[in-house]
Order: C-alpha cells, then sequence, then structure tokens
C-alpha cells in the first residue's frame, strides 16, 4: 500500500451540520478518499462533495479552504490524509 500524504488539517468543524473545513496543503478532487486522524478518532471515507466559500465545486487546490461533509466528528487540527 502506498504510504499515505497528508493533505491538510481540519481548521473548524460545524457540529450542527457535520462538516469539516479543511485547509489543505495539495489539491483534492471529487471522488478522492480521505482518511482523518487525530484524539481517538481514524476514519476514512470518499469524497463525496465540497464546497469553497458555500459553493459547490469539484476539485480545489494547495490553500484552498474546503467544506467537507464527514461522518464522523472531527476537531480542529486533526490531520487529513489522500489514500
Amino acid at each position: 500500500m502506498a504510504k499515505e500524504k497528508q493533505i491538510g488539517t481540519v481548521s473548524n468543524y460545524f457540529d450542527h451540520v457535520g462538516v469539516a473545513a479543511i485547509k489543505l496543503k495539495t489539491g483534492l478532487k471529487q471522488g478522492d478518499t480521505i482518511k482523518f486522524v487525530g484524539g481517538e478518532v481514524d476514519f476514512e471515507q470518499k469524497v463525496e462533495s465540497m464546497q469553497i466559500h458555500n459553493k459547490p465545486v469539484k476539485s480545489a487546490k494547495k490553500g484552498d479552504e474546503i467544506g467537507i461533509k464527514v461522518k464522523e466528528k472531527v476537531r480542529k487540527d486533526y490531520k487529513v490524509f489522500k489514500k
């Protein structure tokens, strides 16, 4: 298995909508599988959709801050990897 590469960090989590804001260090696109690691959390999920400034986008680049619906609660500073 290829080594996982950290692609970003959770910068915020919106509990009421189950959305994580992620500050990207590298590009990401719809369909990619990502992994969240931090605290007690370690789970993977597919990027079904993402938003930048509340607008749906298919891909994002380094430096973008994206919003993505997550299946588990995450916290600020959790690391995000791409599988």
